[in-house]
This record gives structure tokens, sequence and C-alpha cells, in this order.
């Protein structure tokens, strides 16, 4: 009898039927999603490793028929990153990169579909000056992680002679056999389980909510089959059978959701990442999970919510105000999970994992006392509402009729909006441990250009000067000294450049081209004052015992050796041992030599950094353009972080779609009513009005309690991790708002359905 009424029972019947679908249909979609993610984070790790080709330390191998030359010429293409490989095949049996089916020659690339569509665009004229090799093929799915992966391979020559002064590597096949597996850190366990348990209860409160769809009907029509007989066991069947109908359904259109989304998925990228659709494959053990949770969740919510309408048949019937919420076990729930976190605070990182089970039970039952909690409050403050224009008292009579449908509307956002307070303040408390300042004063420099070949170095700095957008150019050379050609004991560095680059470095008394200073003063540089000797022979770059020979080039100091103070230089720190004027080395130095040049910009010229790195490619393709940052984050905590946002776009989706279907399902319900008031002659500005307020006010409620709970489970955490705690309130508010926006939005796209629902000729009935 169930089943019928859910698909037999006419029109009203199957729409309230489709509208539980969809609801459902929406969770289960986000829930199967959440079942692929270990597949897909599977999947981009294999096929990583499968493509390694910078494990292997080139120089110990020979050259033989299956050795390759491999170097790393990857660049960044405004805020794109792009991973590049230089290929010269060294025999007939040199491993291919996977993904690619032949090698390509000099002047020739191979690319990913992405890139090749990014170089086909209008926009990328700078980048195509920079990859200007003819495009032969593209990289199949096996050589990418991602299908919106920017990546190349192009054929080389001559890298035999850069190996060991450059980015060059002789490989002798791709993959690493043996990933290096790094101990996770407790507390960014801590932040996975915590993001899994936010981002994951959101769903399931809408998917209780999706099954109480058209709930006040249903009583209604239960409470008269109860008053004519049925007995409270057989009602609570019919009531679980409507519910089972409309969950199965639910799971058929969310895997059909799921299918649709994965297939999109493949064309989509969120934050930098994207997935192959054949990688979003749930596990089948959490499939079936989901697929036995839902209409098992469906039935119990349901059976939960019988209690008047077995209890009390008549209240029902005649839609009295209902009795009283009771508060105390409402508490008991939020109380449970703080005690259940309490033995955990203070462990921070040094005392091993935080249990599991502790955490995620922690943190649930916090969650869902918010949605415990909710209904008492909305209710408790509505009761004492009541003055106001017509609007206000229609929409405050409607709640007081009905504070649990409103609430269970703004339950799912207010579950996302306290995780989302907690996990902000968890991420802003910890952040300083996993960001560190690199130190580089960017007021002197925005980039820096290695080159492995000093002799390039003049000629590079005018280029570079030269270049639109670059203010000033400081160029030095660099290298290393020891008192002896082979395993010295004392050693120091030295830097070559003009007078006006070595006072970026150093305070010097005078200068002129030929001179060499002696720094004084540089933190943990000991040995230069024991060097700094006039007439004494000094070895440019030395060797060591297994190392293989170097240049060992003989220097002496000239009698004449002048002091300088340490200042820092561009990278904030302070170089040693010896400042020397380009004349006052000879030539056969150069070779022990590399190039660093170090370029402040000019930030109002427009893509002022992909001009430097074109330069660069002119200079040296091997060369290596590197863009300061101010700080920089631990890889792992960013790779949490940029998870967080694409599982909080996913979620925030879900709750405007499952928003707009439930508030749709009330205004259909409420049909009749709208129609008689505005037969009556109730103005439709005043209607729309009221239906706002009976948003506003539970969302307000629900926002208000989200904070208050996202603040304590915030706090909490912060204890956990041993970090002091400080609220984040840009984050507070800036979550608060986005949850009232995404309200805002459907009840505005609700408008235009409430106008036309708002006609006398609702109230035509047969």
């Amino acid at each position: 009898m169930g089943v019928r009424f859910a698909f037999a029972g006419g029109r009203e019947g199957w729409v309230r039927a489709l509208l539980t679908a969809v609801g459902v249909g929406l969770g289960v979609a986000l829930l199967l999603l959440t079942t692929a993610l270990p597949n897909v984070e599977t999947a981009r790790t294999e096929r990583g490793n499968a493509r390694a080709d910078l494990t292997y330390g080139g120089t110990a191998l020979p050259k033989a028929d299956d050795t390759l030359l491999l170097a790393s010429t990857g660049t960044t293409f405004r805020d794109k990153d792009i991973r590049g490989r230089e290929l010269e095949p060294e025999g007939a049996r040199a491993p291919l990169p996977p993904g690619v089916d032949r090698f390509p020659a000099v002047g020739e690339m191979v690319v990913s579909p992405a890139l090749k569509e990014l170089l086909d665009s209008g926009d990328a004229k700078l980048l195509r000056e920079r990859l200007a090799d003819r495009i032969v093929g593209t990289i199949d799915d096996s050589g990418l992680i991602g299908p919106a992966e920017l990546s190349f391979y192009r054929g080389g020559d001559g890298l035999a002679d850069r190996i060991g002064s450059g980015p060059v590597h002789r490989i002798d096949r791709f993959g690493d056999p043996n990933p290096i597996t790094e101990k996770t850190d407790p507390v960014l366990l801590l932040l996975i389980l915590v993001v899994f348990v936010v981002l994951l209860m959101p769903v399931a409160v809408f998917i209780a909510a999706a099954v109480r769809f058209g709930g006040e009907r249903r009583d209604r029509r239960l409470a008269a089959l109860r008053l004519m007989g049925s007995d409270g066991w057989a009602t609570r069947r019919i009531a679980a059978g409507e519910a089972l109908a409309g969950a199965t359904l639910g799971l058929l259109f969310g895997a059909g959701f799921f299918l649709i989304g994965r297939q999109v998925a493949g064309s989509v990228e969120v934050f930098d990442v994207s997935v192959f659709p054949s990688d979003l494959n749930p596990s089948p053990a959490l499939a079936l999970l989901v697929g036995l949770a839902v209409p098992t969740a469906a039935v119990l919510v349901t059976l939960f919510a019988l209690r008047s309408v077995v209890i009390e048949p008549l209240g029902v019937v005649r839609t009295a105000k209902p009795a009283r919420r009771r508060l105390w076990w409402r508490l008991l729930l939020p109380l449970g999970g703080l005690a259940m976190l309490y033995p955990m605070v203070g462990q921070g990182r040094d005392e091993g994992d935080f249990n599991q089970y502790l955490v995620v039970g922690g943190v649930l039952l916090l969650l869902v006392g918010v949605t415990a909690l909710l209904p008492w409050i909305v209710e408790a403050v509505v009761a004492r509402l009541g003055r106001g224009g017509v609007a206000w008292q229609l929409a405050v009579r409607r709640l007081q009729l009905s504070s649990g449908t409103a609430a269970r509307m703004v339950n799912g956002i207010a579950v996302a909006v306290a995780g989302a307070i907690a996990l902000q303040m968890l991420f802003a408390g910890v952040e300083s441990d996993y960001t560190k300042d690199t130190g580089y004063d960017l007021t002197r420099a925005q980039m820096q250009v290695t080159l492995r070949n000093e002799e390039r170095l003049g000629p590079a700095a005018e280029k570079f000067r030269r270049t639109e957008g670059v203010r000033r150019v400081h160029a030095y050379s660099e290298g290393y000294l020891g008192e002896r050609r082979r395993d010295p004991v004392l050693g120091a560095e030295a830097t070559v450049g003009d007078c006006a680059a070595l006072r970026e470095v150093a305070e010097l008394p005078s200068c002129r081209d030929g001179d060499v200073f002696a720094v004084q003063g540089a933190e943990y540089d000991t040995d230069t004052p024991k060097l700094a000797k006039a007439g004494r022979t000094l070895y440019f770059d030395p060797s060591y015992e297994g190392s293989p020979k170097a240049a060992e080039t003989p220097w002496v100091l000239p009698s004449v050796l002048k002091q300088a103070q340490a200042r820092p230089d561009p990278t904030w720190s302070e170089r040693g041992g010896f400042l020397i004027t380009p004349k006052a080395l000879p030539a056969a130095v150069g070779e022990a030599l590399y190039g660093q040049l170090y370029l402040k910009l000019d930030e109002s010229v427009p893509d002022v950094r992909d001009l430097v790195r074109n330069t660069a490619a002119t200079v040296d393709p091997l060369s290596e353009p590197m863009e300061w940052q101010s700080v920089q984050r631990s890889d792992r905590y960013t790779a949490i972080r940029t998870g967080l946002f694409v599982g909080a776009s996913c979620v925030l989706a879900l709750i405007g779609a499952s928003l707009l279907v439930s508030q749709l399902e009330q205004l259909r319900e409420r049909k009749r009513l709208l129609s008689a008031l505005v037969a009556f002659g109730t103005r439709r500005r005043t209607l729309s009005l009221s239906v706002l307020w009976q948003t506003a006010i539970p969302i307000a409620l629900g926002l208000l309690l989200a904070s208050v709970v996202g603040l304590t489970l915030g706090a909490v955490l912060l204890r956990m991790t041993n970090t002091s705690v400080r609220v984040d309130w840009p984050s507070v508010l800036s979550m608060t708002g986005v949850g009232a926006a995404v309200v805002l939005v459907v009840t505005l796209l609700s408008l235009q359905p409430l106008l036309r629902l708002m006609r006398p000729d609702g109230l035509r009935t047969e």
C-alpha cells in the first residue's frame, strides 16, 4: 500500500515521489563520487610513478643502447604550470615515456590535448613563442595524471655535454619501482578526517530531509488510516514502504546523476585538479554500502517522524499546534561529541596519531547536534514573534504551525557552515606550521634565472635588460673555492660580478674592475679568514672522494685583498667567501662557474613574467626561471586544502540544488492556500515577502547556531593540535555569508514558480 501511495496515487503521488527521488539522487550522486575518490588518488599516483624520470642519478649510468638523455624543461604560463621534458635517445632500445608512441625529432614536440588546445587558442601568443616546435602528436591518457594537465615532450640535441652541469639525466627506464612513502603527519591526518566528515555530513542531512518531502500531507493521510482502524504497526509499514519506494527511485536517479557527472568531470578543472572519467570508479564495497544505507536511513527517518501520527492521529488531522519539543536530549549530542574529543586535547603531533574513531564520532555528534538543536531553537523563537506587517504575520504563523519543516530545510546549510567555520579555524591555526617564509626580498627582485654556462651570463644580462618590463638586472657568476684540488678541508663561496652587482650583496669601501674582496661577518662562514691570504693558491670546483673529476682550476689571490662587510643579498642570506670583479679572474675559471640573474620587474606591464621566460628560453632552453614568492607551503597541506575547496564546491552545489527542490516542494504543498489568499485579495508582493521571511528567519537562526557550534568545534580541534585558539573572523563571516548567499539565490529562483502558483484558479478541484 505504501508503494502504491508513492507511484499510483495520481499526479500528487508521483510528483511527490519525483521530488523525493531528485533530492535523494543528488545526495547519492555525491556519496558515490566520494566513494570513487580513493580510486582517483590511486590512479593519479600510479600514472605519476609510471612516468617518474628524475629518480635515478643520471651520472652513474654509462651510455648504452637502452639509455635516454632527458632534460627537465618545464615552464609556467601565467598561473599554469607546464610539465616539459627534452628527450635524446642514445640507442634503438631507449625507453619511451608512457603515453608516447615515438620519440619526437629535434624541432618536434608531442603535447597533451589540453596544451594543444591552449597553444591553438588566440590567448597563448607568448607561450607559442616559447614552445615553437612543430606538434607531431599528442600524449595518451596513460602519460597524464589528468585530462587538463599541460605537458609536452620535445626532441633534444647535445644533452650529453650538459650532464652534471644542468637539469640533464641519463636513464634506462621510466617509473619508480620503490616510491618513497612518507609517514603522514598526525595533524594532517586529523585534517583529512575532519574534512571528510564535514563534507559528507551535509549530504546525509539533505538525504534525510529529502525523504520527508511531502511529509505534511503524508502524515495527514496516515493519520486518517490510523483513525479508520489501521494499527500502529500497519501504519509504520505503510510509511516505510512509501519511503523505501522514494529512496529506491532516488538510488536510480543518483546513479544516473553520477554517470552524467562522471562524464562532465573529464572536461572540468576545479582548483587546478582534473580527473579522467575512467578513474571515477566507486569501490564496489563502498557503493554497496551507499546502496544499503540510503534506503535504511530513509525508513528510519520516516519511522522516527511518525511518533505524532501513531500516538495522536487526531492532532495531525486537525493540524493542531504540536507539543513543545524537549531540550534535554538534544543537548546530550553536542556534549557527547565534546566528551569524545576531550581526551585528545593537547596531544599535538608529538604523541602519535589521533584516535580516528573518537575524532569521527566526536565531530559527527557535534554536527548532528546542530540538526537536533535547530528545530527547538526555531520553535522557541518563532513562538515569541507576532507583531508586524501582513507579510511578517503570515510568515510567523506558518512557522509557528510547521517549524519542523522550516528547520529541515536549513539543517543542511547550518551543518555545512558549522563544519566550514571549524575547518577554517583549524587551517588558519596550523597554517604557520606548514608555511615558511622564503626570505626572498621581493622589493629588490621578483624573479631569478640560473644559467649553467657562465660564458652566456654577460649577453644574457643584456637581453634581459632589453626585455619589456624588466627594470633592473643583477648578474653574478658563482662557484666554490677550496685550498686543495681534491678533498679540501677549508672552503668558501666565490661571487663574481661588477661593482654595482657586488654592492647588492656586501658593503664595499671602494670598487673598480680588478678588485677582490674578502667578506667579513657572514653568518656560518668560518673558513674565509683562514683562506684570505695574499698570494695563496685556491682551486675552483675542487673534487671529492667518490665524485667525478671536476675542473679543479687554480687561482692565485692578488697581493691587494680588500675587505667587505656582509649584508643580506636579494635572497635575504649573507654571502661569505670572496667577491671578485671580472678582470681579477683568468678566462679558464669560467668553466667552474654558473650564472645567476636577479630581475626587478615592472608589475604594471601585462604578462611581464612570461616575457622574462621567453627571453630565458632564447638565452638557454634549459635555463631555470624562478618566480619568487614570499611564503612556501607544504605540498601535502596544500593538497588537503585544495581537496577541501573542491569538495566544498560540490557540497555547495548540492546544497543549492537540494534547497531549490525543497523550496519548490513546499510551495507545491501550499498551492491551494496561496490561491485562496490571492482570491481574498492578498497582494502578490505581500505573499512573496512572506515566503522570503519564512526562509530568512530559520536561516538566520541556523547560521547563528552554526557559528556557535563551528567556533566551539574549531577551538577544540585547535587545542587537540596543541595550537593556541585564535578565531579567524574573516573566515567565519565569509562562510556565514556564503551560506546566506546560497539561500538568497535559491529564494530568488523560486519566485517565478511562486508567482505562477498565486492564481485564483488554483482553487479549482474535481
